[in-house]
């Protein structure tokens, strides 16, 4: 059993892709132990609950320093026997020493094609907006391991999706979040939990 926990700080439709693939049956051996929410007013902490998936809300600015909130968030980690921490729309920046003791452990599902309008500030609509301030015709969503920096550790899978005539960040974003995010994430969860996804250096290989 692959034992997920599901971090996120919005909506949370990412967590309910996951969900809905869960309940049914396209990831066997797969559970979300815990959804850990950096805001009590996330709407994803009432997806969880509509599904009896136990919830948490660890905001890093309610702690005096890194280390005591790196400390908060390993102990909830530990106590639900964490395999695989899933940031899906989280909006904090993890502690490294998380990412030291999770290492290869940690995915993120990202709103483009990295390297393509990612790293410090690209963050919900500020990505579909920096892609149709561009002109581009193809964006899409990534999903990557997490390292120490932003959005640069190694890719997972990418799907592309066209950008349209007309399209506003808004629409932009619903047809990203339809056409890859909600695929490639879960896509990504089973190819972990089937043990077929080989890490080396800054590169993934999908057995």
């Amino acid at each position: 059993m692959l034992r997920l926990a599901v971090l996120v700080s919005g909506g949370g439709t990412n967590l309910q892709a996951l969900i809905d693939k869960i309940e049914n049956g396209a990831l066997p051996g797969v559970s979300i132990e815990v959804v850990i929410s950096s805001s009590r007013k996330a709407y994803a902490l009432e997806r969880a609950h509509a599904h009896g998936i136990p919830t948490a809300v660890i905001n890093k600015n309610k702690y005096d320093t890194t280390e005591q909130f790196s400390g908060a968030l390993h102990e909830l980690l530990k106590e639900y026997k964490v395999d695989l921490i899933v940031l899906a729309g989280y909006l904090q920046i993890l502690p490294e020493s998380i990412i030291r003791l999770y290492r290869n452990r940690i995915i993120n599902v990202h709103p483009s094609l990295i390297p393509s309008f990612c790293g410090d500030g690209f963050y919900g609509l500020k990505v579909h907006e920096a892609a149709l301030a561009r002109g581009v015709k193809l964006t899409g969503a990534t999903v990557h391991f997490v390292d120490e920096g932003t959005d640069t550790g190694p890719i997972i899978l990418q799907k592309a999706v066209p950008v349209e005539n007309g399209d506003t960040p808004e629409t932009l974003q619903k047809r990203v979040m339809e056409q890859a995010e909600w695929i490639i994430l879960p896509e990504a969860v089973r190819l972990i939990s089937e043990n077929r996804v080989i890490v080396n250096g800054n590169t993934v290989t999908i057995l």
